[in-house]
Order: structure tokens, then sequence, then C-alpha cells
């Protein structure tokens, strides 16, 4: 026993700053999901931007299995971060877009309300990510975007989003906060399931670098100092604040002796080109099928199990769910059409798949129980060869974001035209036949059509 005070109080303060004891080696291991938002293919430093810094997720990456071929299957952020919670299509989960549509009732409206909650209600009971290891023992913790009510309604344990109808709650709330008002929230609770001796998951979604795109001075000079475009020199500086959270979170993990039995694993929900002209993004990035909307690459770090370097594979967001079960030892459920990439970046088990397809919807849901309502793209990317078919789905609010000018099957060589300039289905007919049947294959639709049939 302690007698003396002042010893009593340094034995407690020691114990306080002393790093938490790293879990057994055979217990499941954490998992920590880093989400960015609204964040090019090519704006990291592990993937060659000349310009904006991320030595964090550089570091990560170093230490990491990269997948610089990572693709989401769709470019808006809702549906996409609904396929990552449930490792579905969004045609299989029905979350096809962000909001009703407003032709369906006025968004002040109790019936418009309504609409919003049978949207949300197609997650409500399904196996997600967080649902299926909160039942497995874990402790799981939202923060960051979250669309889909209260984190409670995910599976969550805890979580910072109260959710609609709450005030800010249409895509958010509270959790918005996370990033740019500090990390304490994830702090704490990994502090409390290292008290509980429970394994965790964090779904850290910050609000970065998504608009508004507010930095800080400290970050903003040197880009400004870089770029003549001062939209272009704050979206810059933001992809770099939302490294610098990561890397805080990246640190306390480690501080806490976690780090060798946590997968952390990296992606963002879809893509994002800055017009060097407004605040608003580019054509052929968010809310598109090209390159710049669905390609993400994506990293999954698991020190001494998962083998460093850069993988060529083709992946996809759907294959994340499956990864991070397989990783906790949970049987997948059999709706989820994705794979586990853990016995590739292990034990180097070849991926038997060769073909990824994605799919693009209006932000506005024209239907809240059928999908194809909205259906405005579909594509299918196998070896190098990406096509890309049209639909005459209703845009809604945000037809800026889809002229479909092209109205014919787009073919692109991914190799040598990666940001796909030259439409090349003129020149390979029976291959786009060839791929096209593989889409009808993958998911049949039945009431949309294409703007004009290949043949044409």
């Amino acid at each position: 026993m302690i007698r003396d005070s002042r010893l009593l109080w340094a034995f407690l303060v020691g114990i306080a700053l002393a790093p938490a004891l790293p879990c057994r080696a055979d217990s499941p291991p954490n998992i920590v999901f880093l989400l960015s938002d609204d964040q090019a293919w090519t704006d990291y430093g592990f993937m060659g931007h000349p310009v904006i810094r991320t030595p964090n997720l550089d570091r990560l990456a170093e230490r990491s299995a990269v997948f610089p071929r990572g693709y989401v299957p769709t470019a808006l952020c809702r549906p996409s971060l609904a396929t990552l919670v449930t490792g579905l299509y969004a045609h299989q989960h029905k979350v096809t877009g962000n909001d009703p549509s407003h032709k369906l009732a006025p968004p002040d409206s109790p019936a418009y309300a309504q609409l919003r909650e049978r949207l949300i209600a197609h997650l409500d009971g399904r196996p997600t990510v967080p649902r299926l290891l909160t039942d497995a023992g874990y402790h799981t913790f939202q923060a960051g975007k979250w669309w889909e009510g209260s984190y409670k309604r995910g599976g969550f344990t805890d979580g910072m989003t109260r959710g609609f109808p709450e005030p800010g709650g249409r895509h958010g709330d509270d959790g918005l906060t996370i990033g740019r008002q500090g990390m304490k929230p994830v702090f704490d609770f990994i502090d409390e399931a290292i008290a509980a001796q429970k394994p965790f998951f964090v779904w850290y979604a910050p609000f970065l670098p998504h608009s508004p795109h507010n930095p800080p001075e400290r970050l903003l000079k040197r880009y400004r100092e870089l770029n003549e475009s001062l939209p272009i020199a704050k979206y810059q500086a933001m992809c770099e604040w939302y490294d610098e959270t990561c890397g805080s979170l990246i640190d306390f993990v480690d501080q806490r002796g976690l780090t060798d039995n946590t997968i952390f694993i990296s992606i963002c929900d879809n893509g994002w080109i800055q017009d060097p002209d407004s605040p608003e993004y580019a054509p052929a990035s968010k809310q598109s099928p090209n390159e710049g909307g669905v390609r993400q690459p994506i990293i999954i770090g698991w020190p001494g199990k998962v083998k460093p370097g850069r993988y060529d594979t083709l992946v996809s967001s759907i294959d994340l769910a499956p990864t991070m079960l397989g990783a906790a030892e949970i049987a997948k459920p059999a709706e989820m059409p994705g794979i586990n990439l853990l016995p590739h970046i292990t034990e180097g088990v070849p991926i038997e798949r060769d073909t990824i397809f994605g799919e693009g919807f209006a932000h506005d849901v024209a239907d809240i129980d059928n999908p194809e309502k909205s259906l405005l793209y579909r594509w299918v990317i196998r070896g190098n060869w990406k096509l890309l078919l049209t639909y005459d789905g209703e845009v809604g609010r945000y037809a800026k974001s889809h002229p479909r000018t092209e109205r014919r099957p787009q073919l692109f060589d991914l190799a040598n035209d990666p940001h796909e300039k030259r439409n090349l289905a003129a020149e390979h007919p029976e291959l786009v036949a060839e791929l096209a049947e593989k889409i009808a294959n993958w998911w049949p639709v039945t009431e949309r059509q294409y703007l004009t049939k290949w043949q044409d």
C-alpha cells in the first residue's frame, strides 16, 4: 500500500501517462477506417502529386498494401458511404442519392420528411460492418459524415451523429466537427475501449477536404505561393489538413501500444477536381462515372500481417466490408458481392476476378424504392479497358454535373489514357458488345434505356 501522498500521486500519473498494454497477439484486431471526403485519386504524396503534401498517409502507405487502382462504384457521398458500411452496391442497398427528389414533395413539408425517413430505413436491420462487429464483441464508433440518421441505426455502439430530424442531421450534425475541431471524441472512445479490454472499430469520416475550403492560414500560406488560383490553393491546403488529422489518429494508436494489432484502411468516398475559378468542382469529377469521380487509391495496413507494397490488382470499395469482417474472423453475409482482400495481401493468394463494376445515379432520388428511376450510368473495367454506358434516368437539380453530351458508349484504354480523353468504342465494337453484356449480367436493368445503343 502506498502511504505517502506524493508517492501515490506520482504512481497515478505514471499509470495515466504510460501507453496501454498492447492486445494479445491472438485477440481480434482493432480496425481504423480513414475516409477522406471529396478528394481526387491523384491528390496524395504517395500517388505522386507534385505539390500536395500528405506525409502521414505517405508513412502509412509505406508500411501497407497500396492499391493505386482502387475504385468506388458510385461517385457521390451518401451512396458511396452506404456501400462502405454495407458492402453492397447502391442498387442493392437502394440509397442511390443524397436526397429525395424535390419533385416528390416540398422539401420543408412533412411528406418530404417521411421520404427522407424511408430512404434511411433502407439500411435498418441490414448486416452492416459496425453491426456485425458489435455483435462479435467490438466497441464501434462513428465520427464524421453519416447520412443514415443516428449512429445507432448503423449498428455502432457509440458515435457523434444524432441524425435527422435533429437540427443539422442531414449528413452528420455533431459528427462533422471531428478533425476540424480536434480529435478528442475519437481518442476518448479508444481509451474507453482499452479500459473495457475490447477490440474497437473507428469510422473516421471527417468533413475534410470537403467544402467549405477554409484551411488554417499556416497551411494556406504555402499553397498560395505555389498556385495562381486561390480556390486550388485552398483545396490543396485542405488535403494537407485532412492528412494532419489522420496523422494524429495514427500516432495516438501507436502511443497506446496498439499498432501491431490494428488495421488501418484508407479510402475516399468520391473524387473532386477543383475548379480554378470558383469553389465548385470541375466536370468529370464528383458525381461523375469518369476516373476523376470513381477512382480512389486504397491503403490497407496491418504490421506483421499485410505485405507492404503496391498492388496492381483492380479492387473496389465493395471489397472493404468483407476484408474488415475477414480480419475479425466474421463470415461475410452471402449478399455481399465483394471479396476479402487479406489472403491476397498476406499470403499472395490470387484474386479470382477480372472485372469490377460501377453505377451512377442522380443526386436526387426519383423513386425511393426503385433505383432504376435515377440511373444515369453503368460502367465496367476489365484489365485496362473501361466501358461506360449512359442511361436516360431522371437527373433532378444537378443537371450541370451530368451533361450527357456523349450519348454513345464510351470505351477507354486506361493504361494509355488514364484521364479518358479518347473514346475508342467505334474502333472496337466487339469488345464493346462483350463488356456491355457483362454489365447487363451484373445488374439486369428492365426500365432504363441507353441514350444511344452501341450498335448505333
